[in-house]
């Protein structure tokens, strides 16, 4: 680390204001903050120093979702051997499978994302924000396995540009930026993010995997299967060959979905590195989780065959899905959420009865989750406004009765 930063600090000079690629100046800053921590310290007025800032923050963040994308690689390569007939399934011959379905993604995002932060941040002379090393993994995996690449490209720079940079970048932005890529996709490519198809990937790559598909598979997700029978069916969920899913299969997260929502395990242990650290705020991690099973419960009381989502159990609704993912990951979004302690539980709270309302009385949307987050991300200044004015008013309230 000692030669790398002597390294940097001999050719600084070059990016400086005066030097020859002075023009390249926050593209080093960037890479030179993510490797080190800048030196540079307040000279005046009073600051309190953190030891968490943006940087490490996001470096949490990723590291609570690696045990999603592990698992995603796994369950990608368990679906495929399913898909294909196998009675054996190789651990690491199946890591490598998801592997490589999902390298490809991860670096469509993360090259079109940071190039275009990139080229803006020169543009307007300003520092690289932290803040895609977050959205870069969290696009791949709230799409499906066989998004193309193309399409992933297209949406993650519509969303960089439209959501975040237009309004300043980082910490600016009012919706969240991955959800909104995968609500482009889906209204724009409808056909590619929804079906029974999209979920498993059925050819090898590069060579690894079976080319054999067994007759009648089926790669829909547990809510498409809900969403694609009639009034007057019963609804048995099953996998991909056919076999019926149980509420483990739900919560450990061995069925079609997609790569990285599928195990509420793997999401809870990334809610455990997110409140330990405080990254995370435990308020609306709650609040979508109670939201969402008073929800369910009301819509299981009064359940009936025109919806069939509505039979489903409390547990079931909680860990089908996005929901989990998004009480985790994306409704605690620091920039989109509530400020206020009391906002977030009313923020939390709205988004788990909305996700669940759109996944069982939408039988053309059987996802949810997605939905209720951008909703509330509008609605947040308007909740938290009505919680400063109602902690004004009843300040005000208090001075009149001292007086």
């Amino acid at each position: 680390m000692k030669q790398l930063r002597k390294l940097l600090d001999r050719v600084k000079p070059h990016f400086e204001s005066e030097g020859k690629l002075h023009a390249f100046h926050s593209v080093f800053d960037g890479f030179e903050t993510f490797l080190f921590t800048p030196k540079s310290t307040s000279t005046s007025g009073v600051h309190i120093h953190d030891s968490i800032d943006s940087k490490r923050t996001m470096i949490i963040v990723v590291v609570a979702l690696l045990p999603c994308l592990l698992f995603g690689m796994y369950n990608t390569g368990y679906q495929h051997w399913l898909a294909t007939g196998a009675t054996e399934f190789p651990f690491w011959s199946l890591m490598l499978y998801g592997f490589l379905a999902v390298l490809p993604k991860l670096l469509t995002t993360y090259i079109v994302g940071l190039g275009i932060e990139f080229i803006v941040a020169q543009w307007r002379k300003e520092e690289i924000q932290e803040g895609f090393l977050v959205t870069g993994i969290l696009i791949p995996l709230i799409c499906p396995v066989d998004t193309p690449l193309w399409m992933i490209a297209i949406a993650t720079a519509f969303s960089v540009i439209f959501v975040k940079e237009i309004f300043g970048g980082t910490g600016y932005n009012i919706f969240n930026v991955a959800l909104v890529t995968r609500a482009f996709l889906f209204f724009a490519y409808p056909a590619s993010m929804s079906g029974d198809k999209v979920f498993v990937n059925t050819a090898p790559i590069f060579g690894v995997g079976n080319s054999q598909v067994v007759d009648g598979y089926t790669g829909a997700t547990p809510l498409g299967q809900f969403a694609s029978q009639s009034s007057d069916q019963a609804v048995v969920l099953t996998n991909t060959v056919g076999e019926q899913i149980t509420t483990w299969d739900m919560f450990f997260g061995l069925i079609p979905g997609s790569f990285g929502e599928t195990s509420t395990l793997c999401i809870l242990i990334g809610a455990m590195i997110l409140l330990f650290t405080g990254i995370a705020s435990w308020r609306i991690i709650l609040s979508v989780f109670a939201g969402g099973a008073v929800m369910s419960l009301i819509a299981n009381v009064f359940n009936t065959p025109l919806y069939p989502a509505s039979m489903l159990s409390v547990a079931d609704q909680l860990c089908l899905g996005g929901f989990a993912f998004a009480a985790v990951f994306m409704a605690t979004d620091p920039v989109t959420a509530c400020r206020t302690n009391v906002g977030k539980y009313i923020y939390g709270f709205l988004i788990g009865v909305f996700a669940i309302l759109i996944r069982v009385y939408n039988t053309g949307y059987p996802e949810g989750a997605m939905l209720a987050v951008l909703l509330m991300n509008a609605f947040a200044p308007l909740i938290d406004w009505c919680v400063v004015q109602s902690n004004i008013r009843r300040r005000e309230r208090r001075l009149k009765v001292v007086k």
